[in-house]
């Protein structure tokens, strides 16, 4: 007979195996994974005690902490749901995801206390809103301890439950069931290292994906787990130092803050051994600052994925049957997407499901098969049905491939910009942008145009100190572009631009003001 799959097994072997190992450090607070194993358990009982039943939705509004990440464990041994929310979105946005999931119970840190008052009335599936600061320990310790057997799991339910981030429209629920997390793990344990002494930093919110991808399999192996309550950069790097961090995930505008650190060389961070930088398309010149950083052999590469995908799909490390033929290659093939990890089938097609010549120059969508993948949008079986086709996941990301299985994103499809019938990629763009060294962060969208249909336009935001020009970035950028890919109006910026909570720039909101008053055709 098999057993269920499920990362309730993970944390079974953890407590078992590591039971006297310091598995999870958060702020001032250590626990061993038997003590991690109990508290897990001990939440499992308390929320069965408030009546959870099988399937009902557990939200967490909350940064990095040890609490939320037992409520990833915790909640689905109680046969829950778990359900971490963004914590940068609006009171009205929470509402309408807490609505939209019908959730039981709202964990939340003391920080939201007036946000959760004054949305909690919206919410009539709400009937309980526990805070993590002060209601929590005492639910522990009053509550019994239920380790669920693992035969009463059902894997194709679902674990948990992620909202989109809404970057390129409104948030989407994504279910992923036990099997497809619990698979997910096996794929990305196979990109650890050096197990026994590896510390697993968790930079990134566990409500974003590149966060969450990571916890069932660090569980799993023992690896001790270094909580981030939010990033700071200096708070970072000094958790390096002194928790000897050997592996992290970053958001390219994490990696950049980092590179930015006023007081970046104080701190020691020679333990780092890998960084995959994923969430958005990464470049060669950021490979290279963060090599400046971080030196062999730390090893910093990119990685790709979705919510949909659990996310992992792809990463640049290393492959052996390929060798670069020279340090520009080098760091280019480092910021690509990069090729497979298990369990993943992928495929660049056209628009009728052909493949795309692997020449690294055909552009094709971005197709995805394998035990990664999401069970569905929540209540939603029409976004659901139009996400697959042939039995592909259609990504929506726009890419090319080549013989080596590498893939290189160019785009998103909403976000390819067609001028005078030229695809136009706005990734390169900014690319070729965030390369001159007195550029901090860039993006650039589609803004309408009378004779072309529409054209790139840049929004910058140089280094503190900097005078770089239009001009001058416009002379620079050309060296690297063809003329007609070169922004038509470049706007320099004094503040940061916007972001969503996973650090990504809403290109949305920076496009939406050129677009007043006209409508923008869907590619």
């Amino acid at each position: 007979m098999f057993a269920p799959l499920t990362p309730i097994r993970f944390l079974h072997r953890a407590a078992e195996l590591f039971a006297s190992k310091v598995g999870v450090v958060s702020g001032a607070r250590r626990f061993t994974y038997g003590e991690f194993g109990e508290r897990c358990a001990r939440l499992a009982g308390a929320l069965l005690r408030l009546g959870l039943q099988p399937g009902d939705r557990v939200a967490y509004l909350s940064f990095n902490n040890h609490q939320l990440l037992e409520g990833y464990y915790g909640v689905v041994m109680a046969h829950g749901v778990v359900m971490p929310l963004n914590v940068r979105l609006s009171a009205p946005e929470l509402t309408a995801i807490l609505q939209h999931a019908e959730a039981k119970i709202l964990f939340y840190e003391a920080d939201f206390a007036p946000l959760v008052q004054a949305l909690q009335p919206a919410v009539p599936s709400l009937q309980h809103g526990l805070c993590l600061d002060g209601d929590y320990e005492t639910l522990l310790t009053d509550a019994f301890v239920y380790w669920p057997s693992v035969s009463s799991i059902d894997d194709s339910s679902t674990a948990e439950l992620f909202y989109t981030s809404g970057s390129t429209g409104t948030p989407k629920g994504v279910m992923l069931s036990h099997r497809t997390l619990y698979l997910h793990a096996l794929s990305v344990a196979t990109l650890y290292e050096n197990i026994e002494t590896m510390t697993d930093l968790h930079t990134i919110p566990l409500f974003h994906a590149n966060g969450w991808g990571r916890p069932q399999a660090s569980v799993m192996l023992g690896v001790r787990q270094v909580m981030v309550r939010r990033f700071d950069p200096s708070a970072v790097l000094q958790l390096i130092e002194q928790e000897r961090a050997t592996d992290m995930c970053l958001v390219p505008t994490m990696a950049n803050a980092l590179i930015n650190a006023p007081d970046l060389g104080k701190y020691d961070v020679s333990s780092m051994r890998n960084i995959m930088i994923g969430g958005a398309a990464s470049s060669p010149e950021l490979i290279a600052r963060m090599e400046k950083v971080f030196p062999p052999p730390c090893r910093t590469f990119a990685g790709y994925g979705l919510t949909e995908t659990a996310p992992v799909l792809t990463s640049a490390r290393p492959k052996g049957t390929f060798q670069p033929a020279s340090e520009e290659e080098r760091l280019r093939r480092l910021a690509m997407a990069g090729w497979p990890v298990p369990n993943v089938e992928l495929r660049v097609v056209s628009d009728d499901m052909k493949s795309v010549p692997r020449d690294m120059q055909t552009i094709g969508e971005v197709v995805v098969q394998g035990n990664h993948l999401m069970s569905g949008y929540f209540k939603d079986p029409e976004a659901t049905a139009a996400a697959f086709k042939d039995g592909w996941f259609l990504t929506g990301d726009m890419a090319v491939w080549d013989e080596e299985g590498y893939i290189h994103i160019v785009d998103r499809k909403k976000e390819i910009i067609i001028s005078g019938g030229e695809n136009i990629s706005s990734i390169e763009i900014e690319k070729a942008i965030f390369a001159h060294p007195e550029v901090l962060e860039c993006a650039v969208v589609a803004a309408p145009d009378d004779k072309w249909g529409e054209v790139p336009v840049a929004i910058v935001v140089r280094k503190p100190g900097s005078s770089l020009s239009a001009d001058a970035l416009l002379d620079f950028i050309g060296r690297r572009l063809a003329r007609f890919k070169l922004p038509r109006l470049i706007e320099f910026r004094d503040e940061p631009l916007p972001k969503t909570g996973t650090g990504k720039i809403r290109k949305l909101e920076l496009r939406e003001r050129f677009w007043e008053g006209r409508e923008r055709r869907v590619h």
